[in-house]
């Protein structure tokens, strides 16, 4: 498989491990020293541990099952790797029922001892007018 197949792969395992809300799954690609760009607070979060914690907010407040892949584009060579998606899950953080939210994903990745690994990610959401 080349470096896009796999980075593409280990993107649709991630994301299909947050709609089972497997964190086991979620972490497992991770850099120890992660640092991720987010919406809601922390804006920023460094280390694996910070990482963890910020998916028990996004739980609170989406569907479960609902994080998807719109559209990805991904580019790499030996060494590193880059991708960028359309996403959209389900969120209720600013109502009473769930709507749709579309946001977009940046990952930045490192292959290290042979496996890609999550150096960076930054989620955000198109700003409002």
């Amino acid at each position: 498989m080349n470096n896009h197949d796999q980075i593409k792969q280990l993107i649709t395992n991630w994301a299909a491990a947050v709609r089972k809300k497997d964190m086991v799954k979620i972490l497992a690609h991770h850099s120890p020293d992660i640092v991720m760009y987010d919406v809601p607070e922390p804006f920023e979060s460094v280390g694996i541990e910070a990482y963890r914690k910020t998916w028990d907010i996004f739980f609170k407040y989406t569907k479960p099952d609902v994080f998807d892949i719109l559209e990805i584009r991904i580019f790499a060579d030996e060494q590193v790797g880059f991708a960028f998606a359309k996403m959209q899950c389900a969120d209720k953080s600013n109502s009473s029922d769930y709507v749709p939210l579309d946001f977009r994903l940046t990952i930045g990745l490192k292959k290290m001892d042979g496996q890609w690994v999550i150096v960076h990610e930054h989620h955000s959401v198109p700003a409002v007018s």
